[in-house]
């Protein structure tokens, strides 16, 4: 618009604050939505369907979570903020998130693309049965995956109420 002035860089930095949080953790809300009509429609798919899961783990959520951290520094500092409590849930969130998705998320999905291989196999031309070790580990990706969601969808609360 003419005239208007410019926006801030903390304004711009604040977007793509958004935007990270946006693409790297809308995901994980299709997630169960994804597993749940592959396992009714095409359970042989559901070895495509963790190798999915897994890639997006490591080139979308990761690198997503560093920009979400990077622009949150910035935003913080810039507003010397960082005695609040937003701010410092939302450093302690983008902590637990990054340790859960490195050190059970991505292995444990390996993981089940692996097992849900070789019981897709193993079921040869019948109906495919998945193995108890498949389904205990889609039981421990279902509840750290909802965890995680929990902590985004309270992360963005406390972001915008600032309590």
């Amino acid at each position: 618009m003419p005239g208007a002035p410019l926006a801030a860089l903390s304004e711009y930095v604040l977007a793509v604050h958004i935007m990270a949080v946006v693409a790297g953790f809308g995901v994980v809300f299709a997630y169960p939505i994804m597993f749940a009509v592959a396992a009714r429609q095409d359970p042989g798919s559901l070895p495509l369907i963790h190798r999915i899961e897994h890639t997006i783990e490591r080139v979308l959520i990761n690198p997503g979570l560093l920009l979400v951290v990077i622009a949150g520094i910035y935003l913080a500092s810039d507003g010397h903020r960082w005695s609040e409590f937003f701010v410092q849930w939302g450093l302690g969130a983008a902590i637990v998130i990054g340790a859960l998705v490195g050190a059970v998320m991505i292995p444990t999905a390996k993981r089940a693309e692996q097992l849900a291989a070789r019981d897709v196999a193993a079921s040869g031309e019948g109906p495919v049965q998945m193995s108890e070790d498949y389904r205990a580990l889609t039981r421990r990706l279902s509840g750290v995956g909802t965890l995680l969601s929990l902590i985004v969808v309270l992360t963005v609360l406390f972001m915008v109420v600032k309590p």
